[in-house]
Formats: C-alpha cells, structure tokens, sequence
C-alpha cells in the first residue's frame, strides 16, 4: 500500500523514476546547482519504514578520512533531519532520511517533504563534503553557508 502511494504521488508531480515493485523500491536521479545525485527509495515491510538513501560520489583518501568524519560530524549537528553516514573504513559518505508507518497512513506531503527535503539536504552539502575530500576546504567548514 505504502509503495504504491509513493508511486501515485510521484506520478502526480511528474518525477522520473524507475520503479522496481518486486523489492519495493524506486530509484530516481536529481540534478541540481552542481553534482548529479542519485536516490534510492525503499519500504522496508518487516520494520515498517520508508528509506531513502543517497550515496555521495565522494571518496576520501586515507589521509583525508579523519577530516571526512570531522566534516560529516560537523554538517549532522546542522541538520533537523536525515543524517550522512561516514564509512571511516572506505571514506564514503551517504545520506540517509527514513519515516516510520508503523500502525498509520502516510501522506501525500510526508513524502514529498522527504523527497524534496533528501534532494535539497544532498544538494547543499555534496559540494562541500567533495571538496573537503579533496583537501580544497578545511572539514570545520564543511558546514558553513555559501
């Protein structure tokens, strides 16, 4: 139920999207002021959430990786929802917003607001995150406005 509400409230705002119902996930590609970002979007049934998940494309090198804990850290404190998730071991970095449904009906602008809330969250700090990984912005920066 929950997926196709999140499939119908999609097609009523004309996103493009690739649905796959045999897993219950969307997968869809968003294009703003500077990096593609690309979104996958999932019920998970068993725990009753919705997931959105988007990995950065960003990689820090192993002499960058405590600055990517660091930028990640410092860009978390910032946000009211969603959070990145740092991978020390690998240097990634991916964005990760979630809703529970548990025993309730989802809306129509719970959605919206999680799509266009992921996309806006990624879009802001992508930058920031890529070029603190590339040692062209100190991590305690990683946060600050344009």
């Amino acid at each position: 139920m929950v997926y196709k509400t999140l499939c119908a409230v999609l097609d009523k705002h004309d996103w493009k999207y690739d649905a796959h119902p045999d897993d219950l996930v969307i997968t869809f590609r968003y294009v703003g002021d500077d990096l593609p970002m690309d979104f996958v979007m999932g019920i998970d049934t068993e725990r009753q959430l919705i997931r959105m998940l988007s990995r950065l494309p960003v990689k820090f090198g192993k002499d960058l990786r405590v600055d990517g804990a660091i930028a990640t850290a410092v860009i978390n404190y910032r946000l009211a929802d969603g959070s990145f998730d740092y991978d020390y071991s690998e240097g990634t970095v991916t964005f990760r917003l979630t809703a529970t449904f548990l025993d309730s009906l989802i809306s129509e602008d719970l959605l919206l607001y999680m799509v266009g809330c992921a996309c806006a969250t990624v879009d802001n700090y992508n930058d920031k995150l890529f070029m603190v990984s590339k040692g062209m912005l100190p991590a305690e920066k990683a946060a600050d406005a344009e």
